[in-house]
């Protein structure tokens, strides 16, 4: 019996979906556009409490990978790479990271994967590969309660606010298996043109940008344009809602902000960046040392306990730290760092800030875009090469969302300590010198105002089931 009224299946994938989506003005913009907002949940049901969403949460069951669909997935995402490996030094420097010469089951497969990838990579042996994932799910316990969850909450299209959790696959097939339409949000500006293969493949794609549009129709040949929407992204909305502004006076008293001086702020990756710790002992010696007279803020990534940097907030005691507040949400879990949810506090502290800072210091990461938003001054450093005993986070430089941001000439890219004081330098005296190339640059990874983003998501999704 057909339904009368049109329903919005929401899948909040990890954290990041929850901030997106959750603490957007999402839930909102699509209550108003369809009679009905049920939210799928990669996240346990705490997670929301304290949000008055007034949706209706389903848990998704907890998907842990068998042996046999992972060989089918990691051929899928090897093959992926390899086919567009050519051209592309970021995913050639990912296919590198996926080796493994360990003597183990997974080891021995993986190297079997790469040798049989050398022949099959093609798009229509990508797509058979996933036909063989897909057929493998229906061997695991939890299959049929994917199906039961999509049965008894029905729904007129399955958005997913990210596209590349293994976890999210079996839900994805099922809506397959059902002809329920499915929609993905593409989930960060790098993870077309450097990260492997998506979980799998959606009816429709919501992308950031004309660019994204272009990475889409480029590394998924099967992928309609027609059925890909530019909308931007939800990500840097907040930053414009009322409820998450905070007064300079309100910020300074709370952070104990010396008033007198310009701030700097240094925001970290997760451990992967290898330098942080080293970059952020820099910026701390060259305020002790005078060279800089700026307060010092340092800002962890939420995706990981600070520890790495516990022996600087011992050593130098006027830094203010800033410690993302991202509750982990439960650890028994595949990947533990997807359930890491932020408060409604930390999104407002993080705007606060990106808009009273005077300059935002980072290695390579979309934060810079979050302080172009500012119209803040962005500085990346990136010491280490292949001569230097620093971990190697130049060779970034070439990955290809990065190339765009090096031919921008939006930001500061820092190769040494001098540079990098020249450039603080320069940034705190004349904040305004590359305000136009940030302007420039911002609108080629993000298409539209941010002002009315969840609007035009949800309107867009609407539109595609009426």
């Amino acid at each position: 019996m057909k339904r009368n009224k049109t329903v919005l299946g929401l899948v909040i994938t990890d954290g990041v979906g929850f901030r997106n989506f959750i603490l957007s003005d999402f839930i909102r913009e699509a209550k108003e556009k369809f009679d009905e907002v049920i939210i799928f949940s990669c996240l346990p049901n705490s997670a929301y409490s304290g949000h008055s969403i007034n949706c209706r949460i389903k848990e998704i069951p907890i998907f842990k990978e068998h042996f046999v669909t992972w060989i089918f997935r990691k051929t899928k995402e090897i093959a992926h790479l390899k086919k567009y490996a050519s051209n592309n030094y970021g995913i050639r420097d990912n296919l590198k990271i996926n080796y493994n010469n360990a003597k183990t089951l997974r080891g021995f497969f993986t190297r079997a994967i790469f040798k049989i990838t050398d022949w099959f990579h093609s798009e229509k042996n990508i797509l058979f590969i996933e036909k063989l994932q897909e057929l493998s799910f229906r061997f695991h316990k939890n299959n049929s309660l994917f199906d039961k969850l999509l049965e008894e909450n029905p729904v007129d299209i399955l958005f997913f606010t990210h596209q590349r959790p293994p976890f999210i696959a079996p839900i994805i097939a099922s809506a397959k298996r059902k002809k329920i339409k499915t929609a993905s949000f593409i989930f960060s500006w790098d993870n077309l043109a450097s990260k492997g293969r998506m979980a799998g493949l959606f009816d429709y794609y919501l992308v950031w940008s004309e660019l994204m549009k272009k990475e889409l129709i480029y590394f998924y040949e099967s992928v309609d344009k027609d059925n890909i929407f530019i909308v931007g992204t939800p990500q840097f909305e907040p930053y414009i809602l009322e409820r998450y502004i905070e007064s300079k006076d309100s910020f300074s008293k709370r952070f104990k902000i010396k008033t007198d001086i310009p701030t700097v702020l240094f925001t970290c990756n997760d451990s992967s960046s290898e330098n942080d710790p080293i970059y952020a002992e820099i910026l701390a010696e060259q305020i002790k040392s005078k060279k800089v007279i700026a307060n010092l803020i340092i800002r962890t990534s939420p995706a990981e306990e600070p520890d790495r940097f516990m022996h600087l907030k011992n050593k130098y005691p006027f830094i203010i730290w800033n410690f993302p507040e991202w509750k982990l949400t439960r650890a028994e879990h595949p990947e533990p760092w997807t359930q890491r949810v932020p408060t409604t506090n930390d999104i407002l502290t993080l705007r606060s800030l990106l808009a009273y800072s005077d300059v935002v210091i980072n290695v390579l990461s979309t934060i810079s875009l979050d302080a172009f938003i500012f119209e803040k001054p962005v500085i990346n450093p990136v010491f280490g090469n292949n001569e230097n005993e620093l971990f190697n986070d130049q060779h970034f430089l070439k990955y290809k969302h990065l190339t765009h941001l090096v031919e921008s000439n939006s930001s500061y890219i820092v190769h040494n300590q001098s540079e990098l004081t020249r450039a603080i330098e320069d940034c705190l005296q004349n904040p305004r010198i590359k305000n136009e190339a940030r302007k420039a640059f911002i609108r080629l990874e993000i298409g539209g105002e941010i002002n009315g983003t969840s609007n035009r998501i949800a309107q867009t999704l609407h539109s595609i089931v009426s």
